[in-house]
């Protein structure tokens, strides 16, 4: 099984805060951990200097990044589409994340458990659901 890391945990391991950020570390090692392209691009937004870009790219280029592909897509809205019609939206990114996942079958790892934990289905490190 894959790991796949959230923007919010990516952030603790390059701002080097917080639990995740060590779980992180440890995740690298093994070779396991992926993150998606949308949490790439969200990393990549938030660079705001020369420094920190470099930090972004050294990051990703040890991780493999995976893409939001048909499949994924499709789950991505209807994760989207049912939580909103409950009024319990995650917003799209975190749909588009959870819809990589499940369709890869992958583990999540995220701070933003309140949020994801709405997805029926989703593998949440750290939660038994």
């Amino acid at each position: 099984m894959s790991f796949v890391a959230d923007t919010d945990v990516l952030i603790d391991f390059l701002r080097n805060r917080g639990d995740e950020a060590t779980r992180i570390e440890l995740e690298l090692k093994t070779g396991r951990l992926c993150t998606t392209a949308v949490s790439a691009f969200e990393l990549w937004a938030g660079a705001n200097s020369e420094k920190e870009k470099a930090a972004v790219d050294t990051l990703l280029k040890a991780l493999s990044v995976i893409p939001l592909d048909a499949s994924a897509s499709s789950l991505a809205g209807e994760i989207f589409r049912n939580l909103e019609s409950k009024g319990e939206t995650i917003g799209m990114a975190d749909s588009l994340i959870a819809g990589i996942c499940l369709h890869r079958n992958s583990m999540l790892i995220t701070r933003n458990k309140k949020h994801f934990k709405r997805v029926p289905n989703l593998k949440i490190s750290g939660e038994h659901l």
